[in-house]
């Protein structure tokens, strides 16, 4: 038996050394240390900012602008816009301040350590869901320049990113910083010109009625919201950038302050924007260009094929909208598939205690996308977004007012986002009631259960839901399924004098390796001689064993914060 114990011993050290090498390049199961973060923050910012390149926002401006009108449709994306940016903010803002995924934001914020994998499922089925909205857009610009067939083209985006997604996050910082200012001039400057040389082509863009009676309707722009909340879980993308931000200090508080506010909550901004522009291009192309062109205006490819052969000859329209297509595709599906990676790694890490290597998930993450293009997921695109943006909304929610009302105002969750197996409960009812009771009460308005009147406001209902249940689960509770344990048992502090993660370094007893201090807790196991010994999250998270984990401690009388971090 204890040959056995030892051997199985061996292979957990051996699966969280080869974790630790792997996680070089991108941290999938915990914090990113200082050392790796060395990119200036403006250098993050935009790095962060080439993620939004992506197509989809065009397609579905026109979705809901040829459905609800132009006017219903834009404020239904206004609406949606300030929404999200207000509910992303505190989530992006500990992903920067310190320097973790959404994933484990979400484990210290209502989920428990295992309770998070629910919610890192719903953000792994975004980036499939995304990907293979993309990949499709890409496969239609093929078939349109070179005949290439659906099904290949759908193969050939998918493929295209392994490449470049199985490098992490220097991979995608150069890949961004090269092709973000060709994508803007290829997407802004025929739009530029076109509004420039023919103001009429403005005129009658608002007063587009689409399939509604023309009029502002209050469930026309709720159910235009709708869809536009679906993209909510793009947060949890930039965050999967700008966590690698450098330390806030004094010297860089205006610059780390812009670049957050324009990469993290701000990326909403330019999506409201090329949704905008997306309606605009729909109402162009049925109004001036081609009015028989009906449904096929939400297609991206018809959008700026129609945009660019009004100014140029038709064989360098072809050539110039085929480019933009690639570029802006290949921008945003290397996100999707490097974020989509790492989520799925997480949750089958923590479920198996098993690393196969983030390699394995890219291509796992890549096969369901590219079965949801085989299957004609983009001719659904309003029915499925609308149908998920319940889900995740109440999810974001969820979090957003753990952060905001239970870590600040009640203090009854932890201000620090503790993330550490072994300092966390497994499973927190806060954030699962709140997560399930807004899921359910909002898919059954969606489902017309509530009658015709609330089935447009499902995901006005989640976010209220969710807003609502979240503290009162937290008061109910008393905020006693956050932390385990109140200390970590090491004596050096957790965040620096100006509030960031420390960057003392401990050396992990199971892996052999150096770890930062935020990564690191004491070790149930003593040394051979007795000897205080340190284990990081890493090595936690790939141990079934529980030997290293510290036993419970009580609660004390004062909640709101753990020892390390006041």
């Amino acid at each position: 038996m204890n040959v056995r114990t030892s051997a199985a011993g061996r292979r957990r050290g051996d699966d969280a050394r080869a974790a630790a090498e792997d996680s070089l390049e991108d941290y999938a199961f915990r914090y990113v240390p200082r050392s790796f973060r060395r990119w200036s923050a403006i250098s993050v910012g935009t790095t962060a900012l080439g993620s939004i390149a992506f197509l989809a926002d065009f397609s579905i401006g026109a979705s809901i602008g040829l459905e609800h009108g132009a006017r219903n449709a834009a404020l239904g994306v206004i609406v949606a816009s300030l929404i999200i940016f207000a509910v992303g903010f505190p989530v992006a803002f500990y992903g920067a301040r310190y320097n973790i995924d959404l994933d484990l934001i979400a484990r210290g914020s209502g989920f428990g350590y295992y309770g998070s994998i629910i919610t890192t499922i719903i953000f792994a089925g975004f980036t499939c869901i995304f990907f293979a909205l993309e990949g499709a857009i890409m496969a239609q610009g093929l078939e349109m320049a070179a005949g290439v067939p659906l099904p290949i083209g759908y193969l050939v985006s998918t493929v295209v990113v392994v490449p470049i997604v199985v490098y992490g996050m220097r991979a995608l910082e150069r890949l961004h910083f090269w092709t973000t200012p060709l994508w803007l001039v290829l997407a802004l400057l025929p739009l530029a010109w076109v509004l420039f040389s023919d103001p009429t082509a403005f005129s009658g863009f608002l007063s587009f009625a689409g399939r509604s009676d023309g009029t502002v309707n209050i469930g026309a722009v709720a159910s235009s919201a709708a869809v536009c909340f679906a993209l909510t879980p793009q947060l949890a993308e930039q965050i999967d950038y700008i966590r690698v931000m450098p330390p806030l200090t004094r010297t860089n508080k205006r610059s780390w302050w812009t670049a957050f506010v324009f990469s993290g909550p701000g990326w909403v901004i330019f999506s409201a924007t090329k949704q905008i522009i997306g309606i605009f291009l729909a109402v162009y192309l049925v109004t001036k260009i081609d009015p028989l062109i009906s449904d096929e205006a939400v297609e991206p490819v018809n959008q700026f094929l129609g945009l660019y052969s009004s100014l140029l000859p038709d064989w360098l329209a072809v050539v110039l909208v085929l480019l933009l297509i690639v570029i802006a595709q290949v921008k945003i599906n290397v996100t999707n598939a490097y974020s989509g990676s790492l989520a799925w790694s997480n949750v089958f890490t923590r479920v198996t205690k098993h690393y196969p290597g983030r390699t394995v998930f890219v291509l796992f993450n890549l096969v369901i996308a590219l079965t949801l293009m085989l299957m004609g997921v983009f001719s659904l695109i309003s029915l499925v977004l609308s149908l998920y943006a319940n889900v995740v909304m109440a999810w974001l929610v969820t979090i957003s007012v753990d952060i905001v009302v239970n870590k600040h105002l009640l203090k009854l969750s932890p201000r620090f986002p503790e993330f550490r197996r072994g300092m966390l409960h497994d499973w927190n009812p806060v954030g699962l009631v709140s997560v399930g009771l807004a899921s359910i009460v909002s898919l059954l308005c969606f489902a017309g259960v509530f009658g015709p009147t609330m089935q447009p406001m499902s995901v006005l209902v989640a976010i209220v839901v969710a807003a609502v249940t979240t503290p009162v689960m937290a008061a109910a509770t008393r905020g006693t399924y956050y932390l385990r344990r109140q200390s970590d048992g090491i004596p050096i502090p957790l965040l620096d004098e100006e509030g960031n993660p420390s960057g003392e370094r401990l050396r992990c007893h199971v892996t052999g390796y150096v770890f930062e201090r935020p990564d690191m807790l004491l070790s149930a196991e003593s040394g051979p001689g007795g000897e205080v010994q340190y284990v990081s999250s890493l090595a936690l998270t790939l141990d079934a064993s529980d030997r290293y984990v510290l036993p419970v401690e009580p609660a004390p009388t004062v909640r709101g914060e753990s020892t390390e971090a006041r």
